[in-house]
């Protein structure tokens, strides 16, 4: 029998009772090449109101006990227990239509949005649960009354409802942001493929590496999911514009505070530059890049190119190459046949759906130029096999070539004849997920780049430069944003740390330093602060914020800062010419330089003996004040501002205030300094 899918609920496997699957027949998925039965997927019964409770109360107490750092390491973890069994994945992956190369940009993907994500959410983040937006706001004038902005976890579920070309990635990359943010997430993947995004949960539930509620699993329906939603959640959806919008008008969304984002269908273009003329590398790169996103997961990527924008006089000259690529470089048939470059449309009902778009965008202007006559027939043994199409409109401002996807191994070509009416034609898509621009006249790219730009989530240039290291049109990366306004949804997935805020809620909160230090976990200036023992003698288990040593000051000769600009080479006027420096609208006369006093203040605040501190690797926010002339005294007072222990070392980084002060307490310099501590007192070993 055919086995009816299970989901990962309240910390369990579940699956449908037989009264609740007599009731409501499950829906039965099949091999999008053979045609055979693969499995049967059905939430009849299960109680999603008890799924999204538990996300709230034990996901979120769970994910909550973790720092930033902490949970990037979990990424981590699970990127590397799906790598170790991604060939059950790659095995399944086939019966959704997907060659090799599909698959990998599939399961590799969204494998590779974790380790993006762990890595940036490790050296971006802080290693605690609050994350500072911004710099300190001073709101008195004795610094006893300041305000910052803040970001902490919103206290729901992140309800995740997927599209089918990704079974594996589009899971992923939305799981690997809400999850660093500390929000548990409810996956719903789209039932043709919901067999492959099940064995992948199964596997990361099986490493035992998620914690309790951080993660459920919905296979079938959640219709009614905003009934049970609540301020604080999440709903993130990619698919049809269509549907998008009828969830966007849910009263949950419009007045109960739920937020709901959105991935959607978008008529993506692809402009190739008048430059571009046949034989250079930008015509046969816009050619190549073409093809591939025609036939990579059988056209059905949301980023794909549905409009190719060419100059009228190089029109004929890109159908024909089209035509020359594919016939050269495109066999359609069953993937793991030896040979083969695209495989099947996730179904036979997706396949006749296609070709209901593609005679629509004829009926619109559209002629077919290649690929014609496979209205007939059932697309082969499973019903799913299509070859690539390719029209071409006469009346490049038709509707219906800016409107209408076939969400396919479809493309249309249109002609234009400026910069201004190729920016016009991009437009006219009501807003794309991402717009690429092959050309190597720079003049070009950046005028047509600033006019679409507002109209696109990304836009690619391809030139000769970059041609051979481009990850192409169609690939969103974990580190950019992937969304894009109007018809694209008006949503931005991924884009590094961007997307990880998308969880959390930004708060402006005023208070004294004292307060803002406890909440924060940021020292501020103002705050308590202990001077018992020097700070560079105590390693992160005995250092503590506030911990601060203030100098002795020492005086600044003449002779030092002539000593310095010989030695160093930087005889600039200010430190050596009297008259000049004293003409100068910032300086009574000749002054040390800056760096000299940054090397005085290293000089007074240091512990010289081996101990805890390992290393100093750098400054953050210097800025010189006030000039120091010479006799002038300086003292620097150092506060132990931030602790950041690193979850894989022995070691933590140790944010410094530094302050550099005259002898009239004059401010003359403010910058952090950076240090690599020990964990514990004695240093880590080499």
């Amino acid at each position: 029998m055919t086995r009816t899918l299970q989901s990962y609920v309240q910390g369990a496997w579940w699956q449908p009772a037989a009264a609740d699957l007599a009731a409501t027949p499950a829906a039965e998925v099949r091999d999008a090449v053979t045609g055979e039965a693969v499995a049967l997927v059905s939430s009849a019964g299960l109680d999603l109101a008890g799924a999204m409770a538990y996300a709230r109360e034990t996901g979120q107490a769970s994910l909550g006990a973790l720092t930033f750092h902490q949970r990037a390491v979990i990424l981590k973890q699970l990127a590397l227990a799906l790598t170790e069994r991604k060939a059950e994945l790659y095995e399944l992956s086939t019966r959704t239509g997907a060659t090799k190369t599909d698959s990998w940009v599939d399961i590799d993907g969204g494998i590779g949005v974790l380790f993006t994500y762990s890595g940036k959410g490790r050296r971006e983040l802080p290693n605690a649960r609050v994350q500072l937006d911004g710099p300190v706001e001073p709101l008195s004038k004795d610094g006893s009354f300041i305000g910052r902005h803040i970001r902490t976890t919103l206290p729901g579920v992140a309800v995740q409802i997927n599209a089918f070309n990704f079974p594996v990635w589009g899971a992923l990359e939305k799981l690997a942001p809400a999850f660093l943010a500390g929000m548990p997430t409810i996956i719903k993947p789209a039932t043709p493929g919901a067999y492959l995004t099940e064995q992948m949960v199964r596997i990361m539930v099986e490493s035992g590496l998620l914690p309790e509620g951080a993660v459920q699993l919905v296979t079938g329906s959640i219709r009614d999911v905003f009934e049970h939603a609540q301020l604080g959640d999440v709903v993130s959806f990619t698919g049809s514009a269509s549907t998008a919008e009828s969830l966007r008008l849910h009263p949950a969304v419009q007045t109960g505070g739920v937020i709901f984002g959105a991935e959607t269908d978008s008529i993506n273009a692809s402009v190739l530059g008048p430059d571009a003329a046949p034989g250079t590398p930008e015509f046969d790169g816009y050619v190549r890049q073409l093809v591939a996103e025609m036939t990579t997961k059988a056209g059905q990527k949301c980023t794909a190119i549905r409009r190719a924008i060419v100059p009228a006089e190089l029109a004929d000259a890109v159908e024909a190459a089209v035509a020359e690529r594919i016939a050269a470089k495109v066999v359609v048939g069953d993937p793991r046949t030896e040979g083969v470059t695209m495989g099947a449309l996730a179904s036979a009902e997706q396949r006749a759906e296609v070709l209901r778009q593609v005679q629509a965008l004829v009926d619109g202007g559209g002629r077919i130029v290649l690929g014609g006559g496979q209205e007939a027939g059932d697309g082969g043994a499973g019903g799913a096999f299509l070859d690539p199409i390719l029209l071409r409109f006469a009346d490049a401002t038709a509707a219906r070539v800016h409107d209408t996807e076939a969400f396919g191994p479809v493309s249309s070509v249109i002609t234009y004849g400026s910069p201004a009416q190729a920016a016009e034609l991009v437009a006219r898509g009501g807003g794309s997920l991402v717009t690429s621009v092959a050309s190597a006249d720079p003049e070009f790219v950046a005028q047509l780049t600033r006019r679409i730009a507002s109209g696109n989530g990304r836009v690619l240039t391809l030139d000769r430069t970059s041609a051979r290291a481009s990850t192409g049109h169609g690939s969103p990366l974990p580190n950019l944003v992937h969304g894009g306004p109007g018809r694209a949804g008006g949503g931005e997935e991924l884009g590094g740390v961007r997307s990880v805020f998308h969880y959390m809620q930004r708060t402006a909160i005023q208070g004294s330093p004292e307060m803002l230090t406890a909440i924060t976990g940021v020292w501020h200036a103002g705050a308590a602060t202990r001077d018992d023992v020097h700070p560079f003698r105590k390693s992160l288990q005995d250092l503590r914020i506030g911990d601060q040593v203030i100098s002795e000051p020492r005086e600044v000769t003449l002779d030092d800062i002539s000593h310095f600009a010989e030695f160093t080479g930087d005889t600039f006027y200010a430190h050596m010419d009297e008259e000049a420096a004293a003409a100068n609208p910032f300086f009574p006369g000749r002054v040390a330089h800056g760096y000299l006093l940054l090397s005085f203040a290293a000089g007074l605040f240091v512990s010289p003996e081996p101990g805890p501190v390992l290393a100093n690797y750098g400054l953050e926010s210097l800025r010189f004040i006030t000039p120091v002339s010479p006799g002038d005294r300086v003292r620097v007072a150092l506060t132990a501002k931030q602790i950041v222990p690193r979850e894989t070392d022995e070691y933590g980084e140790v944010h410094w205030d530094a302050v550099l002060t005259n002898q009239n307490d004059e401010i003359v310099a403010t910058y952090d300094v950076l240090t690599l501590v020990s964990k514990t007192p004695e240093p880590a070993a080499a």
